[in-house]
């Protein structure tokens, strides 16, 4: 059963309510007051407010661990995770497995590699016969190119000074291209004149025919013997 109000002057005939009927008699309390004071207060609301933003951050909080964790195993999911812990173990039993079988016939192939390789085979199991196939051309290649390796190998000392020799030749070949370029600017001038020239030639022979034709020769003097006489006795 609910607890009766002592404010309430109604349920509650009792000193307080009528201390409460008289103040509002004298009006020095009004019913407006007496319901605003009933209402709840908002402190209340933000009290709640504030728990369930708690709530919430609490939430937040838990789902970026829960993000965190994950992350993490994603990240080590190659240790942790049973399938790739299963492929790891089956590896390591196969690579265990062909070691033991090694070991047992460790004397017998100390034996066969004493031996020369000439006229003798291993055994390749099928399934790595296309392997087998693709490092024998990647064997014959390397052994093709062997030498030109080695010569590679052989002038890598005397790189720098190659080097420099390349520049400096590279300097000269700079200088005669330029001279060639302007040697054939020369010549192509030379040809020019040449043709003016050869242009001129018929022309100039010309004017000297026509110049001979129209010059007229002066007669000798004619001397008489008397003259002559009498130079030779002087």
């Amino acid at each position: 059963m609910a607890a009766a109000n002592p404010w309430d002057p109604a349920t509650a005939p009792n000193a307080a309510g009528l201390l409460l009927g008289h103040l509002i008699t004298s009006e020095l309390v009004t019913e407006e007051m007496l319901n605003i004071s009933k209402k709840s207060t908002s402190c209340f609301v933000n009290f709640s407010r504030l728990q369930q933003i708690t709530d919430i951050q609490a939430e937040i909080y838990q789902k970026n661990l829960e993000i965190e964790l994950l992350s993490l195993e994603k990240d080590a999911a190659d240790v942790v995770h049973p399938s790739f812990l299963a492929q790891k173990c089956h590896s390591l039993q196969s690579m265990n497995n062909h070691l033991e079988a090694v070991l047992k016939e460790k004397r017998s192939l100390r034996q066969r590699l004493l031996k020369p390789m000439c006229q003798g085979n291993l055994p390749v199991e099928a399934v790595y016969h296309r392997y087998m196939v693709h490092l024998l051309e990647l064997a014959v290649t390397f052994i093709e190119r062997l030498e030109d390796h080695l010569e590679t190998i052989r002038n890598i000392p005397h790189l720098d000074a190659d080097l420099k020799k390349m520049s400096t030749a590279l300097a000269k070949m700079d200088i005669l291209v330029t001279e060639t370029e302007e040697l054939a600017e020369n010549v192509l001038k030379w040809r020019e004149q040449q043709k003016e020239v050869s242009s001129y030639i018929p022309k100039i022979l010309a004017e000297k025919n026509s110049l001979h034709k129209h010059v007229i020769v002066p007669p000798l003097p004619v001397t008489s013997k008397v003259n002559v006489q009498t130079i030779n006795a002087k």
